[in-house]
């Protein structure tokens, strides 16, 4: 069994499994606590913690129970607003802890998820359409403004990029999808060669599958949630560019994430984790490092 099910409970796995049928009642999205209790030697879990709303924006996460992600270690009865991560939808639990990024090394590239490096460390891997900001994301978290240059050279485009982050865990940076000048048959084989990753990789913890705020919900976006959710991969939604509140064309960020938020809620049965960000304010980012912590130090037990 991978190790990635250790995140897995099949209220989980069916969170992204698109109703056929009238939308079912909406569950609490949580991790199974089977790995707790039949391992007893596990970690002592941090305290839960408060976590400032940024003044970058307002934090548009409505206090409803059956529509936030509750981690490993919460009961759901006793989930306060004040537990909520601001701008999202995600409670903080015991496994947060040191969330800080000191340092950051591109350690390859790989043509073939066969030839990624092999190691026992979580990852996280980092998908999104063409031009979703996904490489200022990147420098972002790690706050260093050309870390995420190595993909960009000639040739690495289409490349699995891994970054080893405090000697600890990795970022694994993927293509983007969807890119309009790309032939069909190319976007083809960029679509086996990213799944193939997918499927094969025993230490992916989850997938931070980032979506255009500034743009209305994209049908590629939402099919590429369809298949990681069909196939049993962990994700959270990151809301990029979530600073542009003024539309020059078309609706807001804002109007644009409740559009993309009320499909979720009419087409899924149960919501997946996600998080507002902007990586011109900083709006966002230490909120997605503690998520990823709580996410990682579950794993990593």
């Amino acid at each position: 069994m991978l190790l990635r099910n250790r995140l897995l409970s099949p209220q989980i796995t069916s969170f992204l499994s698109l109703s056929s049928s009238p939308p079912l009642k909406i569950q609490p999205f949580t991790l199974s606590f089977r790995t707790l209790i039949s391992n007893p030697t596990h970690r002592n879990p941090t305290p839960n913690r408060h976590v400032s709303a940024s003044k970058a924006t307002a934090n548009t996460a409505i206090f409803d129970k059956t529509l936030l992600f509750i981690p490993p270690g919460v009961d759901p009865a006793e989930v306060t607003e004040n537990m909520v991560l601001s701008g999202s939808n995600i409670v903080l639990g015991p496994y947060a802890g040191d969330a800080k990024i000191k340092e950051v090394e591109f350690v390859k590239s790989s043509a073939r998820a066969k030839d990624c490096p092999k190691h026992d460390r979580p990852e996280f891997a980092i998908l999104g359409r063409s031009n979703v900001g996904k490489s200022s994301l990147i420098n972002a978290l790690v706050r260093k403004k050309d870390v995420a240059l190595t993909s960009k050279k000639p040739g690495k485009t289409k490349l699995i990029n891994h970054f080893l982050v405090n000697k600890s865990w990795y970022f694994v940076d993927l293509p983007g999808y969807g890119f309009a000048k790309a032939p069909e048959a190319a976007r083809m084989d960029w679509s086996a060669f990213t799944k193939g990753f997918f499927l094969n990789r025993d230490t992916l913890v989850a997938v931070l599958l980032l979506v255009d705020a500034s743009v209305p919900p994209q049908k590629i976006d939402l099919d590429c949630a369809n298949w990681l959710g069909r196939n049993n991969i962990p994700m959270t939604f990151v809301f990029t560019k979530c600073d542009k509140m003024k539309a020059s064309k078309g609706k807001r960020p804002d109007e644009n994430l409740r559009d993309f938020q009320q499909f979720i809620q009419e087409n899924y049965r149960v919501q997946p984790p996600w998080i507002m960000t902007s990586s011109v304010t900083g709006f966002g980012r230490d909120e997605l490092l503690l998520h990823m912590s709580q996410l990682r130090n579950y794993w990593d037990q």
